[in-house]
């Protein structure tokens, strides 16, 4: 799959030089130089701007041989050229079922078909966090140099496609382009998933040469229930709704079931146990929770989805000190808000269209994920040494918190403090 790299290979390496001699063992440590702290952002579930290249493709006769669209949550440049059904079918991603390769090297675009993220590391890229931009420039930063983007394309889990590489090297040149300065993570939403998976899978030393602190947003890291339901009615990211028509409904259905992350952002049974009802079969009279989601599959005649199910819901660990990330944490939650986790289907088919008499089942949160999902993060009040706070947002919801006032002025005051010395 083609991908849009912030450096080239050979630039890479003499960057690699370079920063090591910036931040190597024995000299001034990197949070000693005077100036503001550096920001990576990581955005929501496909907050991160993609172009879609389509060359001769063959999987959808019925829709164009070639040419090019925008998938974007709220996209301000909706194709006049692709429907979402033929988007749905040209994203939707095939999997080799060849057990004796890794799950993450069994996904693949469809022939064809090529996504790339549009201005990697830019601003631009996550055109959603515009008031976050603002209030950092208004303090003195500068876009794409002391605040950047780690976009990803969605539809993947960060054990895919180059991520860690492409977003470590991200972070070392932007702590390079900043004096040596360590890079404070911000994510929203999906977005610390992949700041999460990213700090468990580097070292001590790469942490503590490049990393200031971490700030997660609503971070969705033990999942939602309301992700089970994308598997039956799919969802428009576009416009952010649910499809109007059954065969928008099946095609975008079936693309979700094909992306891995649908699995990663679905509740993590570990975490949920039988605390919430996810889905209600109308017609069956069965009702299922997290921790029954191999049953669903199978009713809904899904087994062959089971080990990917298996292998990616609760992919990125956190709740175990063994997955702690160490570093300081300063994480931000939205509470008190009716937040649907559910809903009961009239059947277990493919293409469900959700209207007025869809009735869905409500606990609190922030209107996208529920207080189990906000509080999950909690555990990490136990990381030893390293700072631990979360602050609950009462009535600010999911989408509002990364603009909001509270939570900027936070973050701000945050940036300014030095790094525990946990070593």
């Amino acid at each position: 799959m083609k991908r849009c790299h912030f450096l080239s290979k050979s630039w890479m390496v003499v960057f690699l030089v370079v920063i090591s001699g910036v931040c190597r063992p024995g000299a001034q440590a990197c949070d000693q130089h005077p100036g503001l702290t550096p920001v990576v952002l990581f955005p929501a579930f496909h907050f991160t701007r993609l172009q879609v290249t389509v060359k001769h493709q063959a999987v959808a006769p019925e829709c164009p041989d070639s040419g090019t669209f925008t998938d974007l949550f709220l996209n301000d440049s909706p194709s006049a050229d692709f429907s979402q059904i033929c988007q749905d079918k040209l994203l939707t991603m095939v999997y080799d079922g060849d057990g004796r390769k890794p799950m993450a090297k069994r996904f693949s675009n469809q022939r064809g078909v090529h996504v790339d993220i549009v201005d990697y590391g830019k601003c631009t890229s996550a055109p959603f966090y515009e008031p976050l931009y603002a209030f950092l420039e208004a303090k003195g930063y500068e876009r794409d140099k002391s605040i950047r983007v780690a976009g990803y394309d969605a539809r993947l889990t960060p054990d895919m496609d180059g991520f860690l590489e492409r977003t470590k090297a991200l972070i070392e040149k932007t702590c390079f382009d900043n004096g040596g300065r360590p890079v404070h993570l911000i994510g929203h939403s999906n977005g610390p998933l992949y700041v999460q998976y990213l700090l468990t899978h580097t070292s001590r030393e790469w942490k503590n040469r490049f990393i200031h602190g971490f700030t997660p947003i609503a971070g969705n890291f033990p999942g939602q229930g309301l992700s089970y339901l994308l598997l039956f009615t799919g969802l428009n990211v576009g416009s952010a709704t649910y499809p109007s028509d059954a065969g928008n409904a099946a095609s975008s259905a079936a693309m979700y079931r094909s992306h891995p992350s649908t699995y990663m952002s679905s509740a993590d049974p570990a975490i949920f146990q039988n605390r919430e009802v996810v889905l209600a079969n109308l017609s069956g009279g069965s009702s299922y929770t997290p921790q029954d989601y191999r049953q669903l599959l199978q009713d809904a005649g899904l087994g062959h989805l089971q080990d990917i199910a298996d292998y990616y819901i609760g992919f990125v660990r956190f709740a175990d000190p063994r997955w702690f990330p160490n570093v300081d944490v300063y994480a931000e939650k939205g509470s008190g808000l009716p937040t649907p986790v559910g809903a009961a289907l009239k059947d277990l088919s493919t293409g469900q269209i959700v209207d007025a008499d869809t009735a869905f089942f409500f606990r609190d949160g922030d209107t996208n994920q529920e207080d189990i999902t906000n509080q999950a993060v909690q555990a990490w009040d136990s990381m030893r040494c390293f700072r631990f706070e979360l602050t609950d947002n009462p009535g600010i919801d999911h989408f509002s918190l990364p603009g909001n006032e509270g939570v900027l002025s936070r973050l701000l005051a945050n940036l300014q403090r030095p790094r525990s010395r946990c070593r």
